[in-house]
C-alpha cells in the first residue's frame, strides 16, 4: 500500500462556473465583429479543496467571484475569430493560478450565424499543468 498525498486524497475536488455570460464581438464575419453578441462560458477547474476546507481560508482556494471577472475580462478583449481561441485565453488565465491541476473550458455561441435552426454550438477545451 503506498501513502496517499493530499492531491490523491482530493483528486474529485473542483469550482466549476456555468454560464458566465459575457457580451463581446468574436466573430469571423463582419457583421459578428460591429453588433457582437452574447458567449456563454463554462469553467471547470481540478484542485485541492482540502487546504481551504480545513483552515477556510479564502486565498488558499481560487476565489471564484475574482475569477468570474477575470474571465469576463479576458474574453471581452481584444476580439478574434474563433471561440476556439476565446477557450484558450481562458484556460490560460485559469491554468496561471497554481493551484489548478486541470480546467475545463467551453466557451458557447447561442447566436453563432448558422443558416439552420441550432440550441447551441461550442468549443471545449481541457488542459492540465505540463
Amino acid at each position: 500500500m503506498t501513502g496517499s498525498t493530499s492531491n490523491d486524497k482530493h483528486h474529485g475536488d473542483r469550482i466549476e462556473l456555468a454560464g458566465l455570460r459575457v457580451f463581446a464581438f468574436h466573430g469571423v464575419l463582419d457583421e459578428e465583429r460591429e453588433a457582437g453578441q452574447e458567449f456563454l462560458i463554462d469553467v471547470t477547474i481540478s484542485l485541492d479543496l482540502g487546504p481551504a476546507a480545513d483552515s477556510d481560508d479564502v486565498t488558499r482556494t481560487i476565489h471564484y467571484g475574482d475569477l468570474a471577472e477575470a474571465i469576463a475580462s479576458a474574453v471581452k478583449r481584444d476580439p478574434v475569430n474563433l471561440i476556439e481561441t476565446v477557450a484558450q485565453r481562458v484556460i490560460d488565465l485559469v491554468l496561471a493560478y497554481p493551484q489548478a491541476m486541470l480546467a475545463t473550458v467551453t466557451v458557447h455561441k447561442p447566436s453563432a450565424p448558422i443558416p439552420v435552426p441550432f440550441a447551441d454550438v461550442s468549443v471545449t477545451l481541457t488542459r492540465g499543468r505540463s
